[in-house]
This record gives structure tokens, C-alpha cells and sequence, in this order.
């Protein structure tokens, strides 16, 4: 009896905070460090970046967590994704802009803490001065698509 009422609560309070029962059943916790994240290239973006994901994988449509990481000096040329992208500066100042062509005149700089959210197909873009973390979630699939095709490096 106990677990049935135990098991009642769980629905009617996960009914009631908009999330399914099954959900508030089985969730999983995932906790980490930022030293325990795993770095890899990332052949999307110009090189010297580097990307931890977190929650994925990026190309389902599911929650996408990870972080990126540029190095100082960093240019990302105009883009846009197919999904909503919420940035927030991890560490370091982000640059961002939005329109066709990267203008740094054009872009608000981002500190720690900073967070930024691009509508799907926004073009925008952004560059460093020093080495900066920002972390992005969203749902996927997480893609890029560049403004301008040649600035793509996959096609280089």
C-alpha cells in the first residue's frame, strides 16, 4: 500500500510540474567536474576549438548539453543552427554578434556568467580575445550551417 500511495504521489506531482510520471520514475542524475570533462576537436567549426558533451549525443532530437572551448584569438564566421542554442559563458569573454559577415564592431561582449539565446536560423557569429568556455544546451539534432559555404571547414 505504501508503495502504491508512494507511486500516486510521483504521478500527481509530476502531472502537476508538466513532466510525464515515467520521467519522475526513472530519472537518472548526472553529476560531474569540469576535470572530468573529455575534450575532442570539432570538425564543424574552425580549428582550435575543442567541445565536452555533456548530455547527447547531438545529432537525436533529445536535451543536448556541452561546452566548448575556444582559444584566445578565436574567430567563428556567420552561422546559423535549425534549433534554439542557449549560451553561457563558462569562463573568458564570448564576442557575439548577429548578421550575414562577422563584424566585430557589431558584437557585445559576453562575460562569465553571460548567457545568450539565438532563435532558430539566426545568423550570427562570434570571436575571442582569450581562451573562453561557454556551455550550450538546447534539443537537438545540433547542427551548423554557415553563411557563407566557404567558410565552412568541413569543405575545405
Amino acid at each position: 500500500m505504501k508503495n502504491i500511495l508512494t507511486a500516486l504521489s510521483v504521478s500527481v506531482a509530476g502531472a502537476c510540474l508538466g513532466v510525464p510520471a515515467s520521467w519522475a520514475e526513472s530519472a537518472h542524475h548526472m553529476m560531474t567536474t569540469p576535470d572530468e570533462l573529455k575534450w575532442a576537436d570539432v570538425p564543424s567549426v574552425p580549428a582550435g576549438a575543442k567541445v565536452a558533451v555533456i548530455e547527447g549525443p547531438l545529432n537525436e532530437a533529445v536535451p543536448i548539453t556541452f561546452r566548448l572551448k575556444f582559444p584566445a584569438d578565436y574567430k567563428l564566421p556567420a552561422h546559423w543552427h535549425p534549433g534554439i542554442e542557449h549560451v553561457t559563458v563558462i569562463s573568458g569573454t564570448f564576442h557575439m554578434g548577429a548578421g550575414d559577415k562577422l563584424d566585430a564592431s557589431k558584437t557585445k561582449p559576453l562575460s562569465a556568467g553571460s548567457v545568450a539565446i539565438m532563435q532558430p536560423k539566426t545568423n550570427h557569429f562570434a570571436w575571442t580575445k582569450e581562451e573562453t568556455i561557454v556551455q550550450v544546451h538546447g534539443v537537438g539534432p545540433w547542427a551548423i550551417n554557415y553563411v557563407n559555404p566557404a567558410d565552412d571547414p568541413r569543405k575545405k
